[in-house]
């Protein structure tokens, strides 16, 4: 149900940033509206709310609306992020100041799960970044380091996409996408 969910948020968000507006939609057989889904075999009404470590969180677009009302960022409008995708292909996105890695991937249909919402809750936003960049970072918090030491494939260089927001310092950015991601969600 979480990773269903976490599909239509990716969905959600995805529309946001587009379109300004989330519309009726289906995924994995559950329609939805901005304020429900519909179960596909009981067909029963559920309120747009997910169970994250035993709390009920109201389901939210608002990164997704944040960054609506300014659309995409142009060439040289924006700070450039280079992801290197698992079949060593690489594109180069533009990002707004503050918007986190995850963010911009989601935005531009890059395959990177986010199982938990970017609530610090998995690794499966899980990067690896290049040197120049991870060290003008500030050291992980434990608890992003807790949700790491699940990571497979961890590297020194390793940091989770939903925890890294775009600045000045990290235009340029390389963030490979492991090959590989563990969904341990607690």
């Amino acid at each position: 149900m979480a990773s269903i969910l976490a599909s239509v948020g990716r969905r959600a968000f995805s529309q946001m940033t587009n379109t300004g507006k989330v519309t009726a939609g289906s995924v994995a057989g559950f329609r939805y509206s901005p304020r429900s889904f519909i179960h596909p075999s009981t067909a029963a009404v559920v309120p747009a709310t997910m169970l994250i470590r035993h709390k009920i969180a109201q389901f939210s677009t608002t990164s997704g609306v944040q960054y609506a009302s300014k659309g995409r960022p142009g060439p040289g409008e924006g700070f450039q992020v280079n992801f290197v995708l698992q079949d060593g292909e690489e594109i180069s996105l533009q990002a707004h100041e503050g918007e986190s890695l995850l963010d911009v991937a989601w935005a531009n249909d890059i395959d990177i799960e986010g199982a938990c919402e970017a609530s610090l809750a998995c690794s499966t936003c899980h990067l690896i970044l290049d040197e120049n960049s991870y060290s003008k970072l500030e050291e992980p918090t434990d608890e992003e380091n807790d949700m790491l030491d699940l990571a497979f494939g961890l590297t020194d260089t390793s940091r989770l996409g939903c925890q890294v927001l775009m600045s000045k310092e990290l235009d340029g950015v390389v963030a490979k996408i492991p090959t590989v991601t563990r969904n341990a969600q607690l």
